[in-house]
Order: C-alpha cells, then sequence, then structure tokens
C-alpha cells in the first residue's frame, strides 16, 4: 500500500518518517511537526517542501502549508505559501500528484489563488515536471523561469 504512493519524483530524496495508524499511512511533516495523511499529492509536496528548505535555502520558518485563503467569497486553501522577510507572499506552489498532468486547468487554478495572494513566484509541480513563473501584476505578464529561485536571490 505505501509503495503506491511512494513514486520516484524528480527531487531530490530525504529522510522521511512514514508510521501507519490504522488502516491509514502517514507520513511526518517537519513544518507542521506532526504525522499526516500520506496520499499521492501529500507525497510530492513532502518532497517539494524538502527541495526548497535544502537545495533553495528557504527557512522552514517562512514556509506555510494549506494556509486558507478566500477568492470570490469561497474558502480555498493553498498547498504551499513561502513568505519574505517582511511577511509577504514570495512564493506560491501547487502540488499534484505525480500521476496528474500539469495543464492550463492547473495554471488558472494557481494564478486564480495568486489574484489574492500576490506572491512574486508561483511554482506548480507534481513531482516529475516543475515550472515556475514570475509574476508582474502591473502588466498581469507571467514569466517563465528556467527554475525555481533561491531564498534572496533576486532572479
Amino acid at each position: 500500500l505505501v509503495n503506491c504512493f511512494m513514486e520516484t519524483l524528480n527531487l531530490p530524496m530525504f529522510d522521511y518518517k512514514i508510521k501507519h495508524s490504522g488502516a491509514n499511512v502517514m507520513i511526518f511533516d517537519a513544518l507542521r511537526r506532526k504525522y499526516v495523511l500520506l496520499t499521492p499529492e501529500e507525497w510530492v509536496r513532502q518532497h517539494f517542501v524538502h527541495f526548497l528548505i535544502g537545495t533553495h535555502r528557504y527557512p522552514k520558518s517562512l514556509i506555510s502549508i494549506e494556509r486558507g485563503t478566500t477568492y470570490n467569497k469561497l474558502q480555498k486553501r493553498t498547498d504551499m505559501c513561502v513568505y519574505d522577510q517582511a511577511g509577504r507572499p514570495y512564493l506560491l506552489v501547487e502540488c499534484k500528484a505525480a500521476h496528474v498532468p500539469i495543464t492550463q486547468d492547473v495554471g488558472k487554478q494557481v494564478s486564480v489563488y495568486n489574484q489574492v495572494l500576490k506572491a512574486r513566484y508561483v511554482v506548480i509541480t507534481n513531482g516529475l515536471e516543475h515550472y515556475c513563473w514570475e509574476v508582474d501584476f502591473e502588466s498581469r505578464q507571467f514569466t517563465p523561469l528556467q527554475g525555481i529561485p533561491t531564498f534572496g536571490a533576486e532572479v
């Protein structure tokens, strides 16, 4: 059962902790400091969190998981939002399970969330493919980037 969620991703491996709780498989989330249900999307999210912290030097304290936001009076949850030192949304990440293709609809979903949050960068990942854009809200332009910005380094 565990192995069906634990696909090899196009992200660095990390030292994850898995446990069983009844019929559920749980993975330890270092940001929320608790075990959470292991789903294919959570597997991708946990890898991406460790990738941001380990490879791109994002501080754990500035990363928020499943933050609630309101858009058109509807409650939405962002998969991951990284804040800058001043507490402003900096990088918005939408995670999908590895088997979910990154489509234009996924791009629309994350851009809707970002109309409220106004993060400078938007990332969509399914753990195999990763897309990042820099957002210019004045010109309404999304500029594709070759990679994920390292924390504190301006593109």
